[in-house]
């Protein structure tokens, strides 16, 4: 099993999660991270440390993002690796709050 990143992430791109990884299973796009599921170790530390709650375990993906778990699957086999904390994007705070946010993310 492995952890998957959802819709909340896009267009926030909050790094807290990536410092606690033990494994650096985090990728970065241009607006949001995703999880390698067959880098993920399932310790299960990314997902408390994610101010969006936009982390889940793959089990527990919210009805309407199932999807989200091949995304993450997808996109880590083509976005940089991401091992440190980095400031969030600068209209971020607009953004914690939009729900439907799928058509903002940029591949």
């Amino acid at each position: 099993m492995t952890f998957v990143v959802g819709e909340n992430c896009i267009r926030c791109k909050l790094t807290d999660c990536v410092e606690v990884c033990p494994v650096d299973c985090f990728y970065e796009g241009p607006n949001m991270l995703v999880i390698h599921p067959d880098e993920c170790i399932d310790c299960a530390l990314c997902e408390p440390e994610c101010p969006l709650e936009a982390i889940f375990s793959e089990d527990e993906t919210p009805t309407g993002q199932e999807d989200f778990i091949a995304l993450n699957a997808e996109l880590a086999d083509i976005w940089p690796n991401i091992t440190e904390q980095k400031d969030p994007l600068k209209d971020s705070d607009d953004w914690r709050e939009v729900e439907n946010k799928r058509d903002y993310l940029e591949r």
